[in-house]
């Protein structure tokens, strides 16, 4: 948190994964259109993103009422003309959200039950033109199996918080990605052992 009266909340890993983040969206996303992002947190990476990309309209959403306020902070902050006011969407309800032309989750499957995962992917779909992307971030496990010791330290963490919780196996996000028509264009490693994801509506 910042200063007292100051409802920006601060992510250290937000500041540190934007850049790598950064470089495989720069390759997925459109010119211009609509991008939604889905669990903003701090704010931070929509403030980044929206910099990084003037042509698009950015829009940040998230459950969390005080992840909204700091959304909007950094937002007011920034005063970039192509980054939208935070609004209120939980995954796992319906999304009142018009056509976009990508869609953007950055570590939330893991800190969040598997039927947000599911939700996602529903959600994704229904927003998404063909050919689309949604670009997805976080620690995954492959073949059932983790790549790195933290990241197993990691799943034993998240799960002591929350039972439902955990590192995904990567092969199981695709399979449910599959039943809603979403392929997946991109496997990119990335720094601290988490995973980019690009899947494309077909």
């Amino acid at each position: 948190m910042n200063g007292e009266g100051d409802s920006r909340r601060t992510s250290p890993a937000a500041q540190r994964n934007a850049a790598a983040i950064a470089g495989v969206l720069a390759e997925v996303l459109p010119d211009s259109g609509l991008a939604l992002e889905i669990a903003s947190g701090s704010g931070e990476h929509a403030v980044a993103f929206a910099q990084r990309w003037p042509g698009l309209t950015w829009q940040p959403t998230d459950r969390d009422p005080a992840a909204l306020a700091s959304i909007d902070a950094w937002a007011a902050e920034a005063g970039l003309h192509n980054l939208r006011p935070a609004i209120l969407l939980d995954v796992e309800r319906p999304w009142q959200i018009p056509a976009t032309q990508a869609v953007i989750c950055i570590n939330l499957v893991h800190i969040a039950p598997w039927s947000a995962c599911e939700a996602l992917m529903r959600g994704a779909a229904a927003v998404l033109p063909q050919g689309a992307p949604l670009f997805m971030y976080g620690a995954m496990k492959v073949g059932g199996q983790f790549t790195a010791d933290s990241n197993a330290a990691f799943d034993e963490s998240l799960r002591a918080r929350d039972p439902a919780w955990g590192v995904r196996d990567l092969e199981a996000v695709e399979a449910e990605a599959n039943k809603h028509g979403l392929m997946l264009a991109r496997t990119v490693a990335m720094p601290a052992n988490n995973f980019s994801l690009v899947f494309v509506r077909g």
